[in-house]
């Protein structure tokens, strides 16, 4: 009688990499480039929720931090076989130098850029309701990408080749003194993967790449230098990232250049002035318009006007006049909606009563601007100091009196004879003599 012999179960086989990737320190290395993400995203959701800039900026930013957590992650996974004393064991392995150190970088590497892809996502989910109008900017996030992966490789290396279990933090240290001393370095900020974002500029089209060429060229230069059997193929990638530094480095400034919406207004053209606000955040005209609804409304057949409110940087042209600043957010809008449209009125208002460089204001012109200021945006907090004049000293009672006085009379005029004084104000608008200014 035979019997049958079941044959041995055949377990499939498993790549060398699932191992380092499911057990090794990259699952721990990813969950602390993600917690840190979303530490930076839930400190202040105010300043970056519903721009679509200001959420790339602060992912941009975070490398840093992300970028010597990477580089120390790196570090203390190069000294493992050190620590674990089987360097010897590894050197009889049928891999090759270079294997055995891609086998143990690249799953560290890996799991830091997915979570930083992961905290670049969660980011835009987070704007994405809150967005006045523009586009996602994901330019920059593949050469982000792959500064952390090459800070991981560069760690790994100096983590085989320093011999201390100070090297890791050490390391971390001295990459984010590096990269904090470039930030305020002219000189070294084209070469600088995390160098701060600016508002209103945007990297050139090309320069994401070339900053992936400069940083993984000359970690992967290194790196073959240290492990490859011939060492002269690292001169391949650091001829490309020669090639890439000296075009970064050529460029200079001009790697970062105006975003496509710096000088385009997106205007309600409705009302006099008309309303205008940064393209960027059209999807908040409406609330701007409905704001300065009750100052325009008031100024309607009113002459000599500018044309506009505008909202871009610097100064504005002679028929135009600035509107308060939306950004940075946090301030007048927070999460999409503006946090106080009397306030924002009042400001728009006081801007629009701006005399430029004037010194000297005479009591009566100041009187005539306060008296405009509330009767076209009145604001709550003028209660306020005036009931503190009220409890002031003599000047401050007598000059409470003129302009309470000031303000019933230019409320009390009839629509058309207000229109007159009114056109007459803002015809002296401009006029530092300010004998043109109506009295009231």
């Amino acid at each position: 009688m035979t019997v049958a012999v079941a044959p041995p179960k055949r377990h499939p086989k498993r790549h060398p990499l699932r191992a380092e990737a499911v057990r090794g320190l990259g699952p721990l290395a990813g969950a602390c480039v993600l917690l840190m993400s979303g530490v930076l995203l839930t400190a202040s959701p105010e300043t970056w929720q519903g721009g679509w800039e200001e959420t790339a900026n602060l992912m941009h930013n975070a490398l840093l931090i992300a970028l010597p957590l990477a580089a120390a992650a790196g570090c203390w996974q190069g000294g493992r076989e050190r620590r674990r004393r089987i360097e010897e064991l590894w050197s009889t392995s049928v891999r090759t130098p270079l294997a055995r150190l891609l086998a143990s970088a690249l799953p560290v590497a890996l799991w830091v850029a997915v979570a930083y892809l992961l905290g670049v996502a969660v980011a835009a989910l987070a704007t994405w309701p809150y967005s006045q109008g523009d586009h996602p900017y994901l330019a920059q996030v593949p050469g982000d990408t792959v500064a952390l992966m090459a800070a991981v490789l560069l760690g790994h290396v100096a983590g085989r080749t320093v011999p201390t279990l100070l090297a890791a933090p050490l390391l971390g240290m001295a990459v984010y003194a590096v990269l904090g001393a470039a930030v305020h370095d002219d000189t070294g900020r084209p070469f600088d993967p995390a160098a701060l974002a600016v508002h209103g500029l945007r990297p050139v089209w090309w320069q994401p790449l070339a900053m992936a060429g400069w940083t993984l060229g000359l970690v992967l230069a290194i790196t073959l230098a240290y492990a490859a059997r011939r060492r002269a193929t690292a001169l391949l990638p650091l001829t490309a990232a020669v090639a890439c530094g000296a075009l970064l480095a050529h460029t200079g400034s001009g790697l970062w250049r105006p975003g496509p919406y710096a000088d385009r207004q997106a205007c309600d053209t409705s009302t006099t002035p008309a309303v205008c606000v940064n393209a960027r955040y059209a999807g908040l005209l409406p609330q701007v318009s409905d704001a300065l609804s009750g100052a325009t409304g008031k100024l309607r057949g009113v002459q000599n006007l500018p044309v506009r409110w505008e909202d871009r940087d610097g100064e504005s042209h002679a028929d135009e006049v600035q509107l308060p600043m939306i950004t940075p957010f946090g301030w007048s809008v927070v999460r999409g909606r503006m946090t106080d449209p009397q306030q924002y009125a009042w400001e728009a208002v006081q801007m629009l009563e701006a005399r430029g460089d004037c010194e000297e204001v005479p009591t009566r012109v100041s009187v005539a601007d306060d008296a405009v200021t509330a009767y076209l945006a009145p604001n709550l907090s003028q209660d306020h100091f005036d009931r503190l004049d009220a409890k002031g000293d003599a000047a401050a009672r007598a000059d409470l009196r003129a302009r309470l006085a000031a303000r019933a009379k230019l409320a009390g005029m009839d629509e058309e004879h207000r229109r007159a004084w009114l056109s007459a104000y803002f015809a002296a608008r401009g006029d530092c003599a300010l004998k043109g200014v109506p009295s009231l």
